[in-house]
């Protein structure tokens, strides 16, 4: 007896498009889309509950409509060691110098862990109860950084005073404006590049895909990041390495080497200006900055630090050299100023096994993850990164953690038969 498989494509295709707004509007939660800080801060705190709230639902959807709670656990250390990590920031708040301000930082944090849990939680249950789907993480994240940067693109023209942000005493300026930190904004486009690139590998039509990444590269420019063209560079150059294609390889390597020279010049040398020079040996300042902290801020609190996402007694910290700092700009050395030594230890054991963990998946997911990984790395060394303040970097990082932790059981309860016998008959043939 024949039994005809259902089609699954409208509900597939509805929530393709459910998740990707969710996740659309996540990302954007993290801009400063206002100056009247009550409105940011609903966006920030109150946006990102209803978001993580409809992560959750999307999740019990997809199990409502045919499928069930078969995900087990894998690599099962990079999670444990994060929420180690998550569990001592959350006790440093009876030592924190300002436990207001820990509470939130790490209340949002949490935030995006549960938002990240559940967003990935329903791709492997797709991926386990829908064979053949084509929804992709990378694709989703790809298209939502697209949208993000095409408005600063366009924004830049229709209201520049808005979406650029002067510096260096108003001569130079970079896309980002009071809503966004340029070299925030320029790993979001790294981001993008890094998963669109796997859309020129599946798609037959390349050319709307193209037009994408270009715009990407566009807004990457006018935010002058430094890091963050170095991040893209070295994205590309990975994936071409990647590649058997000897054509598209050197098409690839030629259109780079033509693009390198103008934006390492304007973007990382600033044109050649010896003052700007001086001012990148020096990491704009940050290098003094870090050892005034190594030196005077950590041994006053070296075990355990400050408190989560706090770097000294005072709202900021600044030695006789140094300008005064409330972050540290660089991840590693604010969860030491945060959590001290101990703190410190828990995160490089977290990232070690979570980049252990890359190599035990397919191709493709290894590929995305280290794609993703690479500017957002790169962007904790000089910016709030996988450790700092509450950022989209952390929601990046949180995804990686949980795409490498699943892995679908066959164990079945007797409700979960009953359920999948009365909703998707053709998985018991």
């Amino acid at each position: 007896m024949n039994l005809i498989t259902p089609n699954h494509d409208a509900f597939l295709k509805k929530i393709d498009n459910y998740m990707f707004i969710i996740l659309l509007l996540m990302v954007a939660c993290f801009f400063t889309w206002s100056e009247n800080i009550n409105i940011t801060r609903a966006i920030k705190v109150v946006g990102r509950m209803g978001l993580m709230l409809s992560s959750i639902g999307i999740y019990y959807k997809i199990i409502r409509y045919g499928a069930a709670n078969t995900m087990g656990y894998k690599n099962i250390f990079s999670p444990l060691f994060y929420l180690v990590y998550m569990g001592l920031g959350f006790i440093s708040f009876t030592w924190s110098t300002n436990p207001g301000f820990s509470s939130l930082q790490w209340f949002m944090t949490f935030q995006s862990l549960v938002f990240a849990y559940f967003f990935i939680k329903s791709i492997k249950l797709l991926d386990s109860f829908f064979e053949g789907h084509n929804i992709r993480l990378y694709h989703l994240l790809g298209n939502s950084v697209f949208v993000l940067q095409l408005i600063f693109v366009l924004g830049m023209w229709i209201d520049p005073d808005t979406f650029f942000r002067l510096t260096n005493g108003g001569e130079e300026a970079r896309l980002g404006g009071v809503m966004m930190n340029p070299n925030e904004l320029g790993m979001l486009a790294g981001v993008g590049v890094a998963c669109l690139i796997f859309d020129l590998y599946r798609k037959q039509n390349k050319a709307w895909t193209v037009i994408k990444i270009l715009v990407i590269f566009y807004a990457l420019f006018m935010t002058g990041s430094r890091s963050s063209l170095i991040g893209v560079l070295l994205i590309i150059f990975f994936h071409i390495n990647q590649t058997k294609k000897q054509g598209l390889k050197l098409a690839i390597m030629g259109c780079v080497l033509l693009v390198i020279p103008f934006a390492i010049n304007q973007i990382i040398l600033k044109g050649g200006d010896k003052e700007r020079m001086e001012e990148i040996l020096t990491l704009t300042g940050r290098l003094p900055f870090w050892q005034a902290l190594i030196t005077e801020g950590l041994p006053r609190e070296p075990l355990l630090g400050f408190g989560y996402m706090r770097i000294d007694y005072k709202e900021f910290f600044q030695s006789v050299h140094t300008y005064p700092g409330k972050m540290t700009h660089n991840t590693f050395m604010q969860v030491l100023m945060n959590l001290g030594f101990i703190g410190l230890c828990v995160a490089i054991f977290q990232m070690f096994f979570t980049f252990h963990a890359f190599f035990s998946e397919s191709k493709e997911t290894r590929l995305m993850l280290i794609g993703i990984v690479i500017p957002v790395f790169i962007n904790s060394f000089t910016e709030f990164g996988i450790f700092g303040e509450s950022n989209y970097g952390i929601l990046f990082y949180q995804m990686i953690i949980f795409s490498v932790s699943f892995k679908n059981t066959t164990h079945l309860t007797s409700v979960q038969k009953l359920h999948l016998k009365k909703r998707r008959p053709e998985l018991s043939v």
